[in-house]
């Protein structure tokens, strides 16, 4: 009899224990998610990026925000925090990653920043804001138009959402695909009658003979809804479209913020859009084969009403697997004589005037950040997201142009792989081979020497390859 309980009491303890296991188990294999929103716009008066000239801000048409989703599936985790800014820079990126990883415990190399490249926001670092915040403080003994440091206070802030996103975890599930989006997008760069390729020639040019490049009408949506209700949280939509459509001085999320305020209306007032810009290094909203152009809100209206309709048919993230690998191309900077940067000198003094043709005027300003960068070679970090065995994400620095991004989505073992750039760095354009030997704005104006943006393919399509295969 004894040893009949002995056994009953040895089976039901093993028994609890396999079902603690198993619940465990389950509670690992759960996807957790959190999301957060922090203000980052500057203070009113702030120069504005976008342009080769002085533009001073004077006011707020729509507030500019960082927004953060951590991840967490067992012992993974990650976090993206998508900025309306026009670039990060790589100091601030750098500082933000190595604190938010300290105060997260997130991997520093899982950690992604990423800006929008909207034109109406701050222009905090690089030559440009050198060549104008030097003068004013040699002439005022400070800059009268950087009241605070925006860059330090960047950093806080960005550390600041990547915490509050972690500490507003909850089980989520994820559904994802891709839409097509016609008509908004298209190649700026055009073959010209005389041989030339020329970037934005005009609208109705006569010389135009047909576009230099494609365009990318892929509309990326992951979404993330509440595990419990199901209701949706957040998406994160990537799109290959310029943030140029707004101008003015007013500082402005562009076209995302109409996006965002459309699929609330039917997402509900709390639903948190993360805009991930596609490679857009080419791209712009401009036909010019029509006068008109679509408005701001008109983008983030068409968008909204593709996405809604593409949610329905969203593949369910059935099997989570966050993963996240990442690399390093450290990619040859061109090079300049003593005599050319000494030229590049006196010509940056020229920017924004008529005293320089532009593209003389765009030389200069790229000779001084490759002065500013230093060194030989430029490192540009490729990171790759996997998020479910049919569902990747690429985080790349730079302006890419749209062939490299297709290239490494035609490449990609996953069914849906989302293409991002303008992530941890803003080195300036990322043109192909082929766009080098045709010259023009984008070219003048790329720091790297051409084949950088080749590399950064092979190494996006490689770390993919080996997520795909699960080489961890």
């Amino acid at each position: 009899m004894r040893s009949v309980l002995t056994k009953l009491l040895l089976t039901t303890v093993l028994l609890a224990f396999g079902a603690a296991a198993l619940s465990e188990s389950a509670v690992a294999a759960e996807l957790a998610a959190g999301v957060a929103v922090v203000d980052i716009t500057p203070p009113q008066g702030y120069r504005m990026s976008g342009y080769f000239r002085e533009r001073l801000n004077t006011g707020v048409h729509d507030p500019l925000h960082a927004k953060a989703i951590v991840l967490r599936h067992g012992e993974q985790g990650a976090a993206l925090v998508f900025c309306d800014l026009i670039g990060i820079s790589l100091d601030v990126s750098k500082r933000a990653r190595k604190l938010a990883s300290e105060r997260t415990g997130i991997p520093i190399s899982n950690i992604l920043v990423a800006a929008t490249h909207t034109h109406t926001g701050p222009l905090y670092f690089g030559a440009l804001r050198k060549h104008f915040h030097d003068p004013a403080v040699a002439q005022h003994g400070n800059d009268p138009h950087e009241r605070t440091d925006y860059a330090e206070e960047l950093v806080g802030k960005l550390v600041r959402v990547i915490v509050k996103a972690q500490a507003a975890m909850r089980r989520v599930r994820l559904e994802a695909g891709t839409a097509k989006q016609m008509g908004l997008c298209f190649n700026r760069r055009f073959h010209m009658k005389d041989g030339s390729v020329r970037f934005n020639p005009g609208v109705l040019n006569p010389n135009i003979v047909r576009p230099a490049g494609p365009v990318d009408s892929d509309v990326g949506v992951v979404l993330v809804r509440d595990a419990a209700d199901g209701r949706p949280v957040a998406a994160l939509v990537n799109f290959t479209l310029h943030l140029d459509t707004v101008g003015g001085t007013l500082y402005a999320a562009d076209y995302p913020f109409h996006l965002e305020q459309s699929l609330r209306q039917n997402l509900g007032n709390d639903f948190v859009l993360m805009f991930g810009n596609g490679t857009c290094g080419d791209i712009n909203h401009v036909d010019v084969t029509r006068k008109e152009r679509p408005k701001t809100e008109t983008i983030g209206r068409t968008l909204a009403e593709t996405i809604l309709s593409e949610i329905p048919k969203l593949k369910p993230v059935v099997e989570p697997a966050l993963a996240v690998r990442s690399t390093t191309v450290n990619a040859p900077l061109q090079q300049y004589s003593a005599a050319q940067i000494a030229q590049a000198r006196q010509d940056i003094q020229k920017v924004g005037t008529r005293k320089l043709p532009f593209l003389n005027q765009v030389k200069a300003y790229k000779i001084m950040a490759i002065e500013l960068r230093g060194g030989q070679t430029i490192p540009l970090e490729v990171q790759v997201f996997r998020l479910g065995e049919d569902v990747a994400l690429v985080g790349l620095p730079g302006e890419v142009f749209v062939e490299l991004g297709l290239a490494i989505k035609q490449a990609s073992p996953f069914q849906t792989t989302l293409v991002i750039e303008l992530c941890n760095d803003a080195p300036g354009y990322i043109p192909t081979k082929k766009a080098f030997a045709e010259g023009s704005y984008e070219t003048v104006n790329s720091r790297i020497e051409s084949g950088g943006g080749e590399r950064l393919v092979e190494a996006a399509v490689r770390l993919l390859r080996q997520l795909k295969n699960r080489s961890e």
